[in-house]
């Protein structure tokens, strides 16, 4: 009996897609200090960077357990379809962003000043990770 694994290597071309748009995250919102996209098994697939995050890997495995438990806990009191997940931290703030996709679904993460117009990177993310989920 032959077992057909899948295939769960993210494409070069997309992970190229993603780094590019990471990086124009980065420059229109000088507030970010880091983003990273992450697949939603943990594992690290692009970040971009202002500031030295020595452990990304680590972060990409954390993310991933974080969405999880937050789409159980919606789950629990009925809600579906939790797509972002902000965090307000006296020293600055933290987004996990669900990007839905067919093949590769991926979590995006950023990590920002707490000076950041929110309203402004909220839009940014929600763009960017429409234009990845088309891919």
């Amino acid at each position: 009996m032959q077992i057909n694994h899948l295939k769960r290597q993210v494409p070069t071309e997309l992970i190229e897609f993603i780094h590019k748009r990471m990086g124009t995250l980065l420059i229109e919102v000088s507030e970010i200090e880091f983003a990273m996209v992450c697949s939603t098994d943990g594992f690290e697939l692009s970040s971009v960077s202002k500031k030295n995050i020595e452990n990304a890997g680590k972060l990409a495995a954390v993310s991933s357990s974080i969405l999880a438990m937050v789409h159980a806990f919606m789950g629990e009191i009925n809600l579906d379809g939790c797509q972002s997940l902000t965090l307000d931290a006296a020293n600055g703030k933290a987004i996990l962003t669900a990007i839905p996709n067919e093949n590769h679904p991926m979590i995006l993460v950023v990590l920002s000043s707490k000076n950041v117009l929110l309203g402004q990177l909220l839009y940014l993310i929600k763009k960017i990770t429409e234009e990845i989920s088309k891919k």
